[in-house]
């Protein structure tokens, strides 16, 4: 036994010697040398940084649990919203269909809904002359307090818009996550998509006929 390592000693010795030093091998490609040293280069995933800290400190089943509490809400504020006025929104369109030239020349919008000229521009909430003379004017009318209540709506959908972003984002992590945990099986695969901050790898496995 003493002798057989000896020998095998000898022949790797004598094969690291007849080694030619202009030899190609795919590992020079993926290697740079640092003071002397040679240091592979690893492949960055293309993740940020919120990205990598939460997916190598939550597991997949809280991520997903966040992801749908922020559904839920989101939900909730849809509902409360209803989408009036939001920005990005396709303007509605009413059109009304008239008979004659003379007709279009002396329509009035106003006259046609059975409503005040101020009410127009309205989209909801646009009461008719009936309704204004039977009840009283339920509301803000002051100028001060319309604008407060507009910004307040403003700031309804700017959270509206972020709890969406975050709900995508909850989203892309927990399929990364997922990926990551199917790359431990052994089955054979191959990259088909690079992973990127909006969506994780795609890899095509070998198809296996369970019993």
């Amino acid at each position: 036994d003493y002798h057989k390592k000896q020998n095998a000693l000898r022949a790797l010795q004598k094969k690291a010697l007849d080694k030619n030093p202009d030899e190609f091998y795919f590992k020079m490609i993926r290697a740079e040398l640092q003071d002397g040293v040679h240091i592979i280069k690893q492949p960055k995933d293309e993740v940020t940084p919120e990205q990598v800290k939460l997916m190598r400190t939550q597991d997949i089943k809280y991520v997903e649990m966040k992801r749908v509490a922020e559904a839920k809400k989101i939900e909730r504020l849809k509902s409360e919203l209803h989408l009036l006025d939001a920005e990005g929104k396709n303007p509605n369109k009413h059109m009304f269909f008239l008979d004659t030239k003379k007709e279009v020349q002396e329509f009035d919008i106003a006259t046609h809904l059975d409503t005040v000229p101020e009410l127009i521009d309205r989209v909801y909430n646009r009461p008719t002359i009936a309704t204004l003379q039977k009840e009283t004017l339920k509301g803000a009318t002051d100028p001060a307090h319309l604008k407060k209540l507009a910004q307040q709506r403003k700031n309804q959908y700017d959270l509206l818009k972020q709890r969406i972003e975050r709900e995508k984002a909850m989203f892309v992590i927990a399929q990364k996550i997922q990926t990551r945990k199917d790359l431990l099986d052994k089955t054979h695969k191959v990259k088909v998509k690079k992973e990127t901050t909006n969506g994780p790898a795609i890899y095509k496995f070998k198809f296996q006929r369970k019993r």
